[in-house]
């Protein structure tokens, strides 16, 4: 359902969108005319095609519901058949979301949970893939920083110099990820005769977290059924003249937790044991 909530984003990328199941024909074709599903569910029962591609989740025995399941992935392909991308978790309870996927592979707007937050030095704008979320979903975070003009701030990694950095608050409510950065640039000091990596004008830092499971999300849950996740941007800023005193902007998103969809097709069409 949330493939289908992004096929227009993924078309505009150029991309069709098809999904692989061990699920029979019937069961496929039922789930799809409940849920409104529009791009093709392909049946591989007997799992022969999730074998041939290495992703069969062995650690499922046989003779049970759920054998013939695969990891839970995504494989992007370009025209000529190459995959150029692949985003796999181990746990066939967690997954990439479509809507990750668009931020990390493609660098599409995360304008959900948005909000912004301004110092003397910058203006950082905070938003997530998505609004709504389920337990074992795997999104991405985003801050989108625009420094004032002259100004610059140290990359990651620097030594001597305050780095960039992006803490997240504790929470049993999420698995956080290491931040993704861009490529920094070279500035040369001439004060001082140092070169060193900093970022100036507008760069963006993506961070996923996966959505903890029901037993450890819903006591974090406000009345509404909204998660709100914190963090903290801390930074030094120079400038052509001087630098500035270091300081730390707390950031924070809101999203709405859902529950998976746990409807079953009719008795006739469900899979039997060994089947």
């Amino acid at each position: 359902m949330e493939l289908q909530a992004k096929l227009t984003e993924f078309r505009k990328q150029g991309l069709a969108v098809a999904a692989i199941s061990y699920d029979s024909p019937a069961v496929l074709k039922d789930f799809a005319s409940r849920r409104g599903i529009t791009f093709p569910l392909l049946s591989d029962q007997g799992s022969n095609t999730i074998r041939a591609f290495g992703i069969l989740n062995d650690a499922v025995p046989a003779g049970t519901p759920f054998a013939g399941i695969p990891h839970p992935g995504t494989y992007i392909v370009d025209p000529g058949g190459r995959v150029t991308a692949k985003y796999f978790e181990e746990d066939y309870t967690q997954r990439y979301t479509a809507a990750d996927i668009l931020v990390r592979q493609f660098g599409g707007a995360a304008g959900s949970a948005h909000a912004t937050a301004e110092t003397k030095h910058l203006r950082l704008s905070s938003s997530a893939s998505a609004a709504s979320v389920r337990s074992g979903q795997r999104i991405a975070l985003t801050l989108d920083i625009d420094l004032k003009p002259d100004m610059h701030v140290y990359a990651p990694g620097v030594a001597g110099y305050i780095p960039i950095e992006w803490s997240m608050a504790a929470s049993e409510a999420i698995v956080a990820y290491p931040v993704v950065t861009p490529p920094s640039k070279r500035l040369h000091l001439p004060a001082i005769d140092e070169t060193v990596s900093v970022y100036g004008g507008q760069f963006r830092l993506v961070r996923d977290i996966t959505i903890a499971k029901d037993a450890k999300l819903k006591p974090l849950l406000d009345s509404n059924g909204n998660l709100t996740i914190a963090g903290t941007f801390h930074y030094q800023a120079c400038d052509n003249r001087m630098c500035y005193l270091p300081l730390s902007v707390p950031v924070k998103w809101t999203l709405h937790v859902e529950a998976h969809d746990r409807e079953r097709v009719a008795p006739a069409l469900q899979r039997k044991l060994g089947n």
